[in-house]
C-alpha cells in the first residue's frame, strides 16, 4: 500500500472542511432528520466519488490509504456504504467461497460506521455487503468482530446479518456473484506488491487479477506501476518462480514501455529463461491461460514478447516467436505463413502445448473476423471456410474442429435471422453453401441440415 499522495490529502481536507462548515451538516445537525442527511449525502459524496476516480485511475495502490482517510469522522460517514463494498469484493476466496485470509480493511471499514453518530442511518445502505461479507468469513472472525461492539443494539443488528442461508457452498457463490454485479462499473481494485518469497505466495491471485483489471480498463494510466514493476522484475528472489512468470508475462505481453524499459525487461527476461528450468513449457502454459482467458493475446502482445526474445538462445521459445512472427507479419491467410504453420506443427507432438499455442493463435485470428463479419458479407465467410478447412487439415485436432463449427454455426444462425425469404437469393445461397461444406466437413449430418433450414409451421390459436 502506498502512502497518499500530497496533493490528493489537501483535496481531501478541502472536502472535510466544507463538509463541517456546510448548511447542509447543519440542518442536519439540528433536525436529525435522515431527509437532512439525504441533502447532505447528495451535495458532497459527488465530490468525494470524483477525488476517488481520480485516484483509482492515476495512483491505484493508494486507495486503501484514502479509503483509510475518509473513515475520519469529519467526513460524517460519506462514501463509507461504496467502501465497504469494496473492501467486501477485494478479498480472495477458495473454491467454497471462503476468504482465504481475515479481511482486516473490511473490518476497519465496519468498525468506523458502526461507530459512527450516523449509523442508524448508513446501516440502511450496508445490509448486502455486511451479509456477503458476513458469510465468506469465519465464524471465530465474525464472532471476534461484534464483540468489540460495545452498544448492545449494533452488535445485535450485526448479529442479524450473519444469514443461515449462507451456510450453504451454492448459496454463497450465488449470493456473491449477483452482489458482484451491483459494483461491476465500479474502478476500485488495487493491490500490493510483495517484498519477500512469502509474501509472493499470498499476494500473487491479488495482484495478477489487479494487472489484468488494468490491462481491461481503456487508455489506463499505468506509469505509477512502473517503478514497483521494475523492481518486482529485478528481485532475484522471486525469479525461477511460476508466479513470478505470470507477472512478468503480463507486463511483457500488455504494457506499453519506453526502450529503456524494455531493455530492463529483456535482460532478466532472458537471464531467468536461460536458468529456470522448463522455461518454456511454464511460459507456454501461461499463453494458453491468456487465450482461453479474456484478454486479447493477439500480434500485438506477441510482437512485445517476440522483441524481448534472445535469438542467441536457442531454444523452443525462439523457434515459437519466429513463427508468431510470421504469421503476424505475412499473415494467416498466406502460404508462406501456411507452410510454415505446417512444418512447425509436423515437428511438435500433435497435443503438446506448444502446438495448442499455434492453434489458438490461429484461432484467435478466424474468431475475431467471423464475429465481426457483417451478414451481408456472407461471401467473406465462404471464402474464408477455404482457409479454415486447410489448418483444420494441417492440425488434425478435434477441439480446434469443434471450435470452428461454433463459429461458423452462430454466423449462419446470425444470416438466418436476417436473410428469412426462403426464396431469395441470400437465403439461397447460404443453405447450398452449407448444405454441402458442412457437411464435407462434419459439422452437421444431412438430417441436422434439413432441419436447420425446415419451414416452421405456426400453430394455429385454438378457439
Amino acid at each position: 500500500m502506498e502512502a497518499l499522495d500530497k496533493k490528493y490529502q489537501e483535496q481531501l481536507d478541502v472536502l472535510a472542511e466544507q463538509i463541517q462548515a456546510s448548511e447542509e451538516l447543519a440542518n442536519y445537525l439540528e433536525t436529525e432528520e435522515e431527509d437532512d442527511f439525504v441533502r447532505l449525502k447528495e451535495f458532497f459524496e459527488p465530490s468525494i466519488a470524483a477525488l476517488y476516480e481520480l485516484v483509482a485511475s492515476e495512483k491505484p495502490l493508494q486507495l486503501i490509504a484514502l479509503e483509510k482517510q475518509l473513515t475520519d469522522e469529519r467526513f460524517e460517514g460519506l462514501f463509507l456504504p461504496k467502501i465497504l463494498g469494496y473492501s467486501v469484493l477485494r478479498g480472495e476466496y477458495d473454491q467454497e467461497f471462503n476468504y482465504l485470509r481475515p479481511q482486516d480493511h473490511f473490518r476497519d471499514v465496519l468498525m468506523a460506521i458502526c461507530n459512527s453518530a450516523n449509523f442508524d442511518i448508513l446501516k440502511k445502505r450496508i445490509g448486502q455487503s455486511i451479509q456477503i461479507g458476513f458469510a465468506l468469513s469465519s465464524d471465530i472472525w465474525i464472532t471476534n468482530l461484534i464483540n468489540q461492539i460495545p452498544n448492545k443494539r449494533i452488535r445485535y443488528y450485526l448479529q442479524s446479518q450473519k444469514l443461515e442461508k449462507y451456510r450453504v457452498i451454492e448459496s454463497r457463490a450465488v449470493g456473491y456473484q449477483r452482489y458482484q454485479r451491483q459494483f461491476a462499473h465500479d474502478n476500485y481494485h488495487t493491490a500490493e506488491f510483495p517484498d519477500s518469497l512469502n509474501e509472493l505466495k499470498v499476494l500473487y491471485i491479488p495482484l495478477k487479477h489487479f494487472l489484468m483489471h488494468r490491462i481491461r480498463l481503456k487508455d489506463a494510466d499505468n506509469s505509477s506501476l512502473l517503478p514497483h514493476l521494475k523492481a518486482f522484475v529485478e528481485n532475484e528472489l522471486f525469479q525461477g518462480s511460476r508466479e513470478y512468470l505470470h507477472i512478468v508475462g503480463l507486463y511483457a505481453s500488455f504494457f506499453e514501455l519506453a526502450k529503456k524499459d524494455r531493455d530492463h525487461l529483456a535482460k532478466h527476461f532472458n537471464a531467468v529463461r536461460t536458468t529456470m528450468p522448463e522455461f518454456d513449457e511454464e511460459w507456454l502454459s501461461f499463453l494458453l491461460e491468456l487465450h482461453h482467458g479474456d484478454l486479447r493475446l493477439d500480434a500485438e502482445a506477441d510482437a512485445r514478447i517476440s522483441a524481448l526474445v534472445d535469438r542467441k538462445i536457442k531454444d523452443e521459445l525462439s523457434n515459437y516467436y519466429d513463427l508468431t512472427d510470421t504469421i503476424h507479419g505475412k499473415g494467416y491467410v498466406d502460404q508462406e505463413a501456411q507452410d510454415a504453420v505446417k512444418a512447425f506443427h509436423d515437428r511438435h507432438e500433435g497435443l503438446s502445448t506448444i502446438n495448442e499455442c499455434v492453434r489458438q493463435t490461429i484461432y484467435g485470428y478466424i474468431a475475431r473476423f467471423i464475429r465481426n463479419l457483417e451478414v451481408q458479407d456472407y461471401p467473406e465467410f465462404f471464402e474464408l471456410s477455404k482457409v479454415f478447412t486447410l489448418y483444420m487439415h494441417i492440425f488434425v485436432n478435434q477441439q480446434f474442429n469443434q471450435d470452428i463449427k461454433e463459429l461458423s454455426m452462430a454466423y449462419v444462425q446470425r444470416c438466418l435471422k436476417v436473410f428469412t425469404d426462403k426464396r431469395g437469393k441470400d437465403y439461397q445461397d447460404i443453405k447450398k453453401f452449407v448444405s454441402t461444406t458442412f457437411q464435407d466437413l462434419g459439422f452437421l449430418k444431412e438430417k441436422e441440415v434439413v432441419e436447420l433450414f425446415k419451414t416452421r409451421r405456426k400453430r394455429k390459436k385454438t378457439a
